[in-house]
């Protein structure tokens, strides 16, 4: 495996959700091209393998485990599963789909329900758990939650920005608590980036300041410096916009005088 030559976390283990595909897919390999152990999981477990797979013959080290956070206790057997290995970084990118016609009147009990558990529920209960684990060994851990612009902005989908609200305030609360044992927790709000349900429009590209879409890669290299304490050591607590320049987007259609 290609490393930066930095090795920013080579004496790590991460532990990160959704790692088969898109955003968190490229937070695991980048974790890992810094000299960690990753330890993927997700709902689709052969992808899942195959990132764990990928890495390993690129030289890397890595883990797979299969698991559907938005089942109320799959977070219990997810740390089962880790046995005795204790995570000193924890990546939760897992969320369900987007689908557009889960707006307020059309979003059913089930999906609103397994958006929540997932991203609010598992996610918190995931991080205590890993979070007392660290505290007991004495280890300065740091934690990453992928949140969203729309934790401030309506999405027209109730249940993604409600869950993803929670998430912001949970990254607060764990912070605070945390911050006295060296525990670094921060989130990331992408802004458009393509994958996980979203469908951008070309005509969407004249609002992002920069003109064009988010990668993945664009969320993983900021994830790098916010678990690194070189680059990251007092930051805790707070949420980096990676957007673009979306977010400074006025929406009022003002004209030339």
């Amino acid at each position: 495996m290609e490393r930066t030559g930095l090795n920013l976390l080579s004496n790590d283990i991460a532990l990160v959700t959704g790692a088969a595909s898109s955003i968190g897919r490229a937070i695991a390999f980048s974790i890992a091209r810094e000299g960690a152990h990753v330890i993927v999981t997700d709902l689709h477990g052969d992808r899942n393998r195959e990132v764990a797979d990928e890495i390993n013959r690129q030289g890397g080290r890595a883990d797979a485990y299969q698991s559907d956070l938005s089942n109320r206790d799959a977070w219990k057997g997810l740390l089962e599963n880790l046995g005795d290995v204790r995570p000193t970084l924890f990546v939760h990118s897992a969320c369900p789909p987007r689908v557009e016609s889960d707006t307020v009147f059309g979003v059913d009990e089930e999906t609103y329900d397994a958006m929540l558990t997932t991203n609010v529920r598992s996610g918190f209960l995931l991080g205590r758990a890993l979070a007392g684990k660290m505290k007991a060994g004495g280890v300065k851990g740091r934690m990453l939650y992928l949140t969203s612009l729309h934790a401030g902005t309506p999405r027209n989908l109730p249940h993604y920005s409600a869950s993803k609200a929670a998430m912001t305030m949970t990254v607060q609360e764990l912070a605070r608590e945390l911050g006295p044992a060296g525990i670094r927790v921060n989130a990331i709000a992408p802004g458009a980036v393509p994958g996980g349900g979203a469908n951008i429009p070309e005509t969407f590209m004249q609002m992002i300041p920069l003109r064009r879409t988010g990668k993945p890669d664009d969320i993983a290299q900021m994830a790098i410096a916010l678990l690194s304490d070189r680059f990251s050591g007092y930051v805790t607590g707070t949420t980096v916009v990676v957007d673009g320049g979306i977010s400074l987007f006025n929406w009022v259609p003002f004209t030339q005088s």
